[in-house]
């Protein structure tokens, strides 16, 4: 795969799995509204993707190394991949019941950042074992941390 289809690809794939796993538990946590993490998700697959497009199209331009194709490459894959992962989360929410599709989605999110983080770390002749860790562990961080951020939230709210 071509370097500005892979940093594309690779950064819409965290950042679906990362940001709609964060906000889906801490909207989860706060709210307890199937219809709010729906918006949620909605929101993250459109807004999130083109600003993730955006910022990669900006670092890549910054970088000043990049052609023109290059750097849209990066932004083109950013976006789809962003936005196609992210709608991925709105299946179980929409066919399960809120409890299940979170654990269901905390499943599906953690093992496609398994598997990117394997095909990384192979690809780099590095640990497999050493990158996977290290990106579950950083994922886990964030999830346990929008859900603490819920649960206050709800507390205030209540």
């Amino acid at each position: 795969m071509k370097d500005s289809l892979r940093k594309g690809v690779s950064f819409g794939l965290t950042s679906a799995v990362i940001t709609t796993l964060g906000l889906m538990v801490g909207l989860h946590s706060g709210t307890h509204s199937k219809i709010v993490i729906l918006a949620g998700i909605l929101t993250i697959a459109v807004a999130d993707a083109f600003s993730d497009a955006l910022g990669i199209h900006v670092s890549e331009e910054a970088e000043n190394t990049h052609t023109a194709k290059e750097i849209w490459g990066a932004t083109v894959a950013t976006f789809l991949t962003k936005f196609l992962f992210a709608m991925t989360f709105l299946v179980p929410v929409l066919l399960l019941s809120l409890s299940a599709a979170i654990i269901v989605n905390l499943i599906w999110g953690l093992s496609i950042l398994t598997v990117l983080s394997y095909i990384i770390a192979r690809s780099q002749g590095k640990p497999p074992w050493k990158i996977v860790g290290e990106h579950l562990m950083i994922a886990i961080v964030v999830i346990a941390i929008t859900h603490c951020i819920g649960d206050w939230m709800g507390r205030l709210g209540a």
